[in-house]
């Protein structure tokens, strides 16, 4: 058998009906769900399955309902005994999911932190004063420099570095418009603002991540059982205040992930399978790395043969 590596979605990846086959194979899911539910008074499946108030895009929502999600697979993984990963890294949010699932931080702790960490995200900017896009066809440099120009009217640098050609930037709006402008002169393929309340992983984020420094400062946090990979660094981090300060600082840098990703293969591994709903980390892997294999979990088949693929 090989040794793999668990990749967790962040933001973006909720969507409704997440995981609404896997609850009837175990109760487990129902479980997770529930015991995230309490901690923050919302009930997060109802919310995942129906919505009816409009809350799942919600970030202070999106967060714990997808942290839940996440750490519910990985439950329903082990309850199946299937073989343990490796090597972890989450997305943006996702490597709060990396964490508990190596035990790092508890998992009701994690719930009410991301909970919070939205609220604090939520209040940093007031509504409409911040945008994200994504930029396709330049290179980073390229990116970096536009960003550097259009920062005279405002707030705006690289947010995710997601895959090779694919970046996402963020800041105020004003400064984004600029940006997205000058990168189609660049000959930036596309341009394109993204569907988000908060412009995260930017200087904008400083009045959260002061907030969640507070918060974090609660809470314990442990040596991983399982390395994970942050995403301030794209390096395996084992120090619990190290990892502590990576997680405030994270509010505000931007997500390596082409570096994470790149550290895996490095590391050997050359199976993933993504943790959470959707696929959408199995297309940025495909483009940062061909070769690896990356597999779903969402669903039924998809968990059985991603257990199969790990296992072989």
């Amino acid at each position: 058998m090989q040794k793999f590596g668990f990749v967790f979605p962040g933001q973006g990846s909720q969507k409704l009906g997440m995981l609404s086959g896997l609850d009837k194979q175990s109760n487990i899911i129902q479980e997770t769900f529930t015991e995230a539910s309490e901690v923050i008074g919302e009930d997060l499946w109802e919310i995942s399955q129906h919505d009816g108030n409009n809350n799942l895009d919600q970030t202070h929502i999106t967060q714990p309902v997808l942290l839940a999600a996440s750490t519910a697979i990985w439950r329903l993984w082990n309850q199946k005994q299937a073989p343990k990963p490796s090597i972890l890294a989450g997305h943006s949010l996702g490597e709060y999911s990396a964490l508990v699932s190596a035990g790092a931080l508890n998992f009701t702790d994690a719930i009410k932190l991301v909970f919070l960490r939205g609220q604090f995200m939520q209040a940093a900017v007031s509504p409409g004063a911040g945008k994200m896009a994504a930029i396709v066809g330049l290179e980073n440099y390229q990116i970096i420099e536009i960003c550097d120009e259009a920062e005279a009217i405002g707030v705006v640098s690289a947010a995710n570095f997601n895959s090779p050609g694919q970046t996402v930037i963020a800041g105020s709006a004003a400064a984004v418009e600029r940006a997205m402008q000058l990168c189609k002169e660049a000959g930036a393929k596309r341009a394109l603002p993204l569907n988000v309340s908060v412009p995260s992983h930017c200087d904008l984020m400083k009045p959260a991540a002061d907030e969640l420094k507070k918060e974090l400062a609660k809470i314990e946090i442990r040596q991983p059982s399982i390395a994970v990979v942050q995403n301030v660094n794209a390096e395996i981090c084992e120090d619990p205040e190290k990892i502590r300060n990576n997680l405030i600082k994270q509010l505000c840098a931007p997500v390596l992930w082409v570096d994470c990703v790149q550290l895996i293969s490095k590391a050997g591994i050359q199976k993933l399978v993504e943790c959470g709903p959707g696929r959408v980390l199995c297309g940025l892997i495909k483009r940062i790395e061909p070769d690896m294999v990356c597999c779903g979990s969402d669903d039924d088949s998809t968990l059985d043969g991603a257990i199969a693929e790990m296992s072989a």
